[in-house]
């Protein structure tokens, strides 16, 4: 439903403004009004360069691969039609040798974007199963999440900074007459409260935004119970086999379309995405809503080997 893409984005824009204004209140807390200049321009710089190689930088960590029609030429394929589909210009498309099956999606704009997808995606899923996970994730790059997530993730680590900057030099600024700053426990506080704030506010942008990709990637494909089907084994398998290139990287774990690392993947305040069930129920109810019954999109049977 359109409302539910409208809400999505009003509580990004809501939450984007208190992790903005959080940011700049530390930042006030340390050294006053110049303390929060400075802080605006610290932000400013690191967007700057994470904009520019953000995609780069993730993709290596994942050790992921650009493949094209001749190495990988299915899987290709999906993603070119999909991405024509949905009328966004063709992204790079990359693989990960990794046997979880996982995917995401990364660039600064449509224009330079990329899906990336695990072997064991591949491996694993049926192809209107891997259709509908690149679905999800070209609603990523339709929303410009891609973009977001990079903003929100520099933001909180700018927080986490000027949190242990106050930490090593004191932190707060004093009146003209020399006296007030936020004293020991100001300090503390912040260095602990703030860093968890932004880490909060982060976490409930992304699971946000993982909502509104599974309903309009669900559209885009045409099939809401594939992509309820592919969720469900990806959290399985997820849980069994481990990410070792995003246990070492943390901070990429909401990228994904599913929560990468080991531990609780529970729908609450610490978590990066919504709860598999959550989000699952949400397409039965999108597919009761339209009528799609398991369709055959692209004429696409049950799975064989991948090329």
């Amino acid at each position: 439903m359109a409302w539910v893409i409208v809400m999505s984005d009003l509580r990004t824009a809501i939450l984007l403004a208190g992790l903005t204004a959080l940011f700049m209140g530390v930042g006030y807390l340390l050294g006053g009004s110049g303390g929060a200049a400075v802080a605006f321009f610290v932000a400013a710089a690191m967007n700057f360069v994470t904009y520019w190689n953000a995609d780069r930088l993730v993709l290596s960590m994942h050790g992921a691969r650009e493949v094209d029609e001749r190495t990988a030429p299915e899987f290709v394929h999906i993603v070119a039609q999909l991405a024509s589909r949905a009328g966004l210009p063709r992204p790079r498309v990359y693989l990960m040798d990794n046997p979880q099956p996982n995917a995401f999606a990364t660039g600064r704009n449509p224009e330079h974007a990329a899906v990336a997808a695990t072997t064991g995606l591949l491996n694993m899923l049926s192809r209107e199963e891997v259709a509908a996970v690149v679905s999800h994730e070209l609603a990523h790059v339709k929303n410009h999440d891609t973009l977001l997530m990079t903003v929100t993730a520099t933001i909180a680590g700018a927080i986490s900074m000027l949190a242990q900057f106050g930490m090593f030099f004191g932190g707060g600024h004093r009146d003209s007459d020399g006296h007030g700053g936020m004293g020991a426990i100001g300090t503390l506080a912040m260095i602990v409260l703030a860093p968890l704030a932004a880490m909060l506010v982060q976490m409930a942008i992304s699971r946000t935004r993982e909502y509104a990709a599974d309903d309009m990637g669900a559209r885009l494909s045409g099939n809401p119970e594939s992509l309820a089907s592919a969720l469900a084994k990806i959290d399985v398998a997820a849980r069994e086999i481990e990410n070792v290139p995003a246990e070492q990287n943390p901070a990429s774990a909401h990228l994904f379309i599913i929560n990468p690392l080991s531990g609780e993947r529970m729908d609450n305040l610490f978590s990066t995405h919504p709860s598999t069930e959550n989000r699952i129920a949400a397409l039965e109810q999108l597919a009761a809503q339209t009528g799609v019954v398991r369709s055959t999109w692209g004429g696409w049977g049950r799975r064989r080997p991948w090329a």
